[in-house]
This record gives structure tokens, C-alpha cells and sequence, in this order.
């Protein structure tokens, strides 16, 4: 079978399309024929060496995959061959064939396409999880996205308003905040790019407390960096700061800012939270899966790649273009 390897630590220019063995499904495995796969941040820095997983190389990156079941491993009952699935494999999607462990395997429902299925689970299920488990959402409430037009961030806006919250779309440029509020954001604002000096600073927390109406109940946080203090500078009384990501680098907050405002600053992570409540995190996938079925929410394909292209899908993230999610197509 085909797959894209990474075969040496560097970025998306490094990875190659191989002729590789097909995998069989063990004891608790499910082998499955990739229909899709949905490309994550994660795929960014598992080839760099700088996710909290290193796999052995080589090894394919590619998190999240849709397709149908080819055979199943002892021990596998919930699905059989020919059912259409999602999984969640950690890596190894980006290739025609992978094994997924069976926890992290479900039934796709009958209308659901490929690419949206394989563009569903991580950032939904990684957003659900941040503000029903992690931020005590109450109705009214205002969210700030910070990063909004991501794969996550629109995650989290659309789940926002679902959920009666006030959504606050945060991006990098207009057109990113434009896509935002097509997808029902209440409000947004442009940050500068890159590095903010303490002026650059100011200026955002300012506009996060007059987006908020004087400040924010709920910060969900995909970006990092310099946003970071700014952003936990406008909230309110009690606020919860999420933390999803770094891409804009590991930020440092002041611990006086959580005294001064009686807030807390909340970890998101997701992956860990699925392996060790598996049965909540099923109850989670239960009440998204309603959400898609209600018309709530469905993700957005910004663009799709096919098997041979799949550096530039992983660079079309790195360079922070994507506007939803990018999938590639198998």
C-alpha cells in the first residue's frame, strides 16, 4: 500500500510517498481503508519532533481518518467489516491502509461524508470537551475564540453558540473574522500577526474588553505567544482561560492577573481526558453527533489534497491559511 512517511525530522518538504507492507489488525484492532484523512496542528509538530509523542520512524503523521472497515482483530464486536467509521489512530492515517485501536473507532452516521467525518472528531471532540467539561459554561456568557478561524477555533465557535453563548471570533485578518461570523459568531476582532510589543498588547486586551462588553467570561485560547497575557487581562470576574495550543509559542502569564480577578487558567487535553474516561468521552461523541444531526454543526472543508500532496496540506496549516479544516483525500 501507499503511504506518506516522515523518514527524518524536518518539515513538510521532508515527507515521502512510499510503497509500504499493509498493516493487520491484532487483538483489539481494527484495520480500515482510508477514505480520508483530517489534518491537525499536531501533524505540524509530530514530524518536527516536537509533539509530546514521538513515534519511531518512519512513520506516517495524519491523526484522524474516515473510511471502512476491512477487518477486524479479536476481541472487536461494535463494528465489522464494511461499516463506514471514523477513528482516532494518533498517526499512520495518511496512508491507504491503518490500524486503529478499537476504543477509538466508531460508527459514522449514514449522511455524514467521508471528509467530514475525518474532519470531525479531533477538533469537535477536543472543543466539546474544553467548554462543556472544562469551562462551566452558564447561558449569556461571552467566549472569546482566539484563533477562530482554525480547525479547533470555528470548532468552538459554532459549539459556543450552541451551547448560548456570546462568541467573540478572535483572527488574524478580516477575512478570517468574515468566515467566522458566517458560521455564527456574534462579534470579532483583528490582532496583529506575530510578535506584539507591550503597546500592541494593550491595544488587544482593550478590544477584547470592549468586544466582551467590558470584559470576557470564557477565553479558548488555540494560539499562545504574546495573545496570551492580553487576553487574561480582559476577562472578568471568575473567567476560566482555556488552553488548547501554542502555535504562536508557549506564552508566560503573570500569576497576579489570577489573584486580581479570582480566574482560572484550565488545561485542555483532550487525548488523555478520552483515555481516561472513555465512557464520558462516548456520552461526548453521543451529544455531537445529535448537534451534526440537528444541523448545529458541521465542519468546514477549507480544502482537500490528495495522498501525493499531503506536504502541502500539512504546510497549508504551518503557515496558518486554513480557514476550517484541511483533508486529504484517498
Amino acid at each position: 500500500m501507499k503511504a506518506v512517511l516522515s523518514k527524518e525530522v524536518g518539515g513538510p518538504e521532508t515527507l515521502v510517498l512510499e510503497d509500504i507492507p499493509a498493516p493487520e489488525a491484532g487483538k483489539n484492532q481494527v484495520l480500515i481503508e482510508v477514505k480520508a484523512c483530517g489534518v491537525n496542528y499536531p501533524d505540524v509538530l509530530i514530524i518536527q519532533d516536537m509533539y509530546q509523542f514521538k513515534p519511531p520512524r518512519p512513520f506516517s503523521p495524519g491523526g484522524e481518518i474516515a473510511g471502512i472497515v476491512k477487518a477486524v482483530g479479536e476481541g472487536v464486536t461494535h463494528v465489522k467489516p464494511g461499516d463506514r467509521v471514523l477513528a482516532s489512530c494518533g498517526n499512520g492515517g495518511m496512508a491507504e491502509q491503518v490500524v486503529a485501536a478499537a476504543h477509538g473507532t466508531m460508527a459514522i452516521p449514514d449522511g455524514m461524508p467521508f471528509d467530514e467525518a475525518a474532519a470531525f472528531l479531533m477538533t469537535y471532540g477536543t472543543s466539546y470537551y474544553a467548554l462543556k467539561d472544562r469551562a462551566d459554561p452558564k447561558p449569556g456568557e461571552s467566549l472569546l475564540v482566539l484563533g477562530a478561524a482554525g480547525g479547533v477555533g470555528i470548532a468552538a465557535v459554532e459549539l459556543g453558540k450552541a451551547m448560548g453563548l456570546k462568541v467573540i471570533a478572535a483572527c488574524s485578518t478580516q477575512e478570517k473574522v468574515d468566515f467566522c461570523l458566517s458560521k455564527g459568531a456574534d462579534t470579532g476582532l483583528v490582532y496583529p500577526a506575530g510578535s506584539l510589543d507591550r503597546a500592541q498588547q494593550k491595544q488587544l486586551s482593550d478590544d477584547i474588553k470592549a468586544a466582551g462588553g467590558g470584559g470576557v467570561d470564557i477565553i479558548y485560547d488555540a494560539v499562545g505567544g504574546d495573545y496570551a497575557e492580553p487576553s487574561v487581562r480582559a476577562m472578568n470576574w471568575e473567567g476560566r482561560y482555556l488552553v488548547i495550543g501554542f502555535p504562536a509559542g508557549i506564552p508566560k502569564i503573570p500569576l497576579n492577573l489570577t489573584l486580581l480577578k479570582s480566574c482560572d487558567i484550565r488545561g485542555v487535553f483532550w487525548g488523555a481526558a478520552v483515555a481516561r474516561d472513555p465512557k464520558a468521552h462516548a456520552q461526548n461523541c453521543a451529544e455531537m453527533f445529535k448537534l451534526y444531526a440537528d444541523g448545529k454543526i458541521r465542519p468546514h472543508i477549507s480544502n482537500s489534497y490528495p495522498l501525493e500532496k499531503s506536504a502541502d496540506a500539512i504546510r497549508e496549516l504551518m503557515d496558518r491559511k486554513a480557514m476550517g479544516k484541511v483533508v486529504v483525500t484517498i
